[in-house]
């Protein structure tokens, strides 16, 4: 066994590897960018070596630094988490020549697996399922269209090199088919450096279902059930879970068979991943091969009791698989929400910034340890309350993942660790995620991977949330008022006949975006520890069990356990459960009367400037003074997270003044451009 590994990543996959050689007894080095200096990886490892300047390219994606970075710390292997090397299969060759351990596969399995083309070839030798198309680089958009005739529309057309979305576009005529080969070769060209497509048969309902493999040196090769990642936004997976309510047993096992045929295939030597798409008729065809552990790997983990990440490593070292197939178990039921730093009520911008608070749920699950009988909460993170998130890398803050009896029970602890997640100083997808989970369709599992296109295509907002129990938000706003009220009442130092009073009786007042006013009386009354609030003729019987700085409070609400976020924001409450958010203000009858007199403020008007969205690089300024400009027209680019967004015009404008050039670092909400 290794007595010493270098991780070739940061951020919580980093820690999470960490966590497993820590246990096995393996020191670790850790590998930083000028960005990370402070991250929580490197406070973690054993050792830690700079490897360059804040950006990828300058840094974690440089391997001759990584492998020097080795040789300096005499460490024997390197795990390439996900993401940045792991699937680099010069990188895996020149770490094996180097005389270095790669804790993944082989590089021929990587290169095998990593052409897109290449590996349909070869799933189809290994009698794998694989969707009708042509898989030859097409070479003309005339010729495109030609195929996607013969194929039968809808079809899909992807980038042999693409991936995270990119170089992918479904044409359902052949106007869809001209344009989108012209669309997939440009993007794939430039993003990367490889302009081949090809075109396949399009599945309607589709899901996207995967199976773990694990293969070790000495020919021995199994699954490890599979894991549902059918809810996705624009091919990004949001949530994922192991086993799929969709799959029957024949099924699973008919595509856990199939995944390791193409894993022997090409001799894989470690943990992977063979990616299906699935059929609303259970039928199934090979997508890609993940030659590296995947985001998602904790729901596998969770039941099956075992350890990838070690398992990974055992198998680098040269061991044997310690189980065969048979002894796999599939017990309980696991769902892992991925946590962003992006804003979901502006479109899912990126979001960075400093973590003012992270106050994560409770949890009783922890990565590298045994899963327990009864289930619970686990969160994978590389962030704590303080630190910062860099635009440099990806968006992810953590991972929350839940672990129940079944299906039920694993949803129902996920709602309660999501309404109990305190994020503060950047925003987050917490919201969003609420909201899914409390879906009506995903908790009937009846979803595909088209579920949050259809379901939200306007974009997410808490606004349009039901929530199951509008009185219980009205309710918590209420006694927080009540609360504020009696904490003020106890302060010492009150003028006579000036002290505080405590009543009963107040008036919520919500508005809507235009100004509409809503007044609803409530009646808030102590009862020993308890409140009875009541609202629109009903009594409700409320506790509480924190206390009143708190963002997530516990409590009981007629006589059920939950777990709310709630933050006092000027003169109001903000009230979050469930994915729902409400804003109210609490008030006496008389003061309700007064506030009715004020006028109401309406939001600026941003019809005459381009604000930065997020904080970024501007990386490009389409438009100079004087310049007219249509609706739809590009205006600037920015680069935040790995990704460029582009900012186009939204109505015709002429462009008064440009406020920021290229190459400038901008803060959110920062003023680019001024129309006339």
């Amino acid at each position: 066994m290794f007595k010493k590994i270098l991780i070739a990543n940061r951020g919580e996959i980093a820690c999470r590897v960490i966590k497993t050689a820590r246990r096995m007894g393996i020191k670790t080095v850790a590998v930083y960018s000028e960005a990370d200096k402070d991250a929580r990886h490197v406070e973690l490892a054993d050792e830690a070596v700079l490897i360059g300047p804040a950006p990828s390219r300058e840094s974690y994606l440089v391997a001759d630094r990584i492998i020097a970075a080795c040789k300096q710390t005499g460490a024997e292997a390197v795990h390439p988490g996900y993401g940045f090397l792991s699937e680099n299969a010069e990188f895996s060759r020149r770490v094996e020549e180097e005389g270095i351990i790669f804790i993944g596969p082989k590089h021929a399995s990587i290169a095998a697996m990593g052409d897109k083309i290449a590996s349909k070839e070869l799933a189809a030798k290994a009698k794998v399922n694989t969707i009708p198309g042509w898989n030859n680089p097409i070479e003309s958009a005339e010729k495109a269209v030609e195929i996607a005739k013969n194929i039968g529309y809808p079809v899909m057309i992807k980038a042999s090199a693409g991936g995270g979305g990119k170089g992918l576009r479904v044409a359902w005529n052949d106007k869809d088919a001209f344009e989108g080969f012209n669309s997939c070769r440009n993007e794939a060209r430039n993003s990367f450096g490889d302009d081949r497509v090809f075109i396949e048969k399009f599945v309607e309902e589709p899901r996207h279902i995967e199976i773990q493999v694990l293969g070790d040196a000495h020919g021995n090769c199994v699954y490890l059930w599979e894991r549902e990642c059918s809810i996705q936004r624009r091919h990004q997976k949001v949530i994922e879970e192991a086993p799929s309510p969709f799959l029957d047993d024949k099924t699973r096992k008919a595509m856990g068979e199939q995944a390791v045929a193409l894993a022997k295939a090409v001799n894989y030597q470690s943990a992977g991943t063979v990616e299906f798409v699935v059929g609303k008729d259970r039928s199934f065809y090979f997508l890609e091969m993940n030659t590296r552990l995947q985001v998602e790997h904790p729901v596998t983990e969770c039941i099956t009791g075992l350890d990838l990440v070690e398992q990974m490593i055992r198998v680098a070292a040269g061991e044997k698989l310690g189980f065969a197939q048979k002894e796999i178990r599939r017990q309980g039921w696991a769902i892992e929400c991925r946590i962003n730093a992006e804003d979901p009520f502006r479109n899912f911008l990126p979001s960075t910034g400093r973590l003012v608070k992270y106050r994560p749920p409770a949890q009783n699950m922890e990565a590298a340890h045994p899963v327990p009988a009864e289930g619970g909460v686990r969160v994978d993170t590389g962030v704590y309350e303080g630190g910062e998130i860099p635009m440099y890398y990806d968006s992810m803050i953590a991972k929350l993942i839940t672990y129940g009896a079944d299906r039920n029970e694993a949803i129902a602890k996920m709602r309660e660790a999501l309404n109990g997640f305190v994020i503060r100083g950047i925003s987050s997808n917490v919201p969003f995620q609420a909201a899914l989970l409390a879906h009506p369709r995903f908790i009937a599992g009846d979803f595909n991977t088209g579920f949050i296109a259809e379901q939200y295509p306007k974009g997410f907002s808490a606004s349009a949330v039901p929530h199951d129990e509008p009185e219980f938000l009205l309710s918590l706003a209420a006694i927080s008022h009540r609360r504020t009220r009696e904490r003020a009442a106890r302060m010492t130092g009150q003028l006579r006949h000036r002290e505080v009073r405590i009543r009963e009786d107040f008036i919520i007042v919500l508005r809507d975006e235009a100004g509409g006013r809503d007044e609803i009386p409530v009646n808030v009354h102590p009862v020993g520890t308890m409140f009875n609030v009541s609202i629109a003729g009903r009594t409700h019987e409320v506790s509480f069990e924190d206390n009143l700085r708190d963002i997530a409070v516990h409590g009981y609400f007629d006589g059920k356990a939950f777990c709310a976020q709630i933050e006092r924001i000027g003169l109001g409450y903000r009230i979050s459960h469930n994915g729902t958010s409400l804003f109210a203000k609490v008030f006496t009858p008389r003061h309700a009367q007064l506030e009715a007199l004020m006028p109401f403020k309406a939001p600026p008007d941003l019809s005459k400037v381009l604000l930065s969205p997020m904080p970024g690089l501007l990386v490009d300024v389409s438009v100079q003074p004087g310049q007219t400009v249509r609706a739809g027209e590009r205006l600037a680019a920015i680069e935040a997270m790995k990704m460029e967004n582009i900012l186009f015009a939204t109505q015709d404008c002429v462009v008064s003044e440009v406020l920021a050039k290229k190459g400038d670092s901008l803060a959110v909400d920062q003023i680019i451009i001024k129309f006339q």
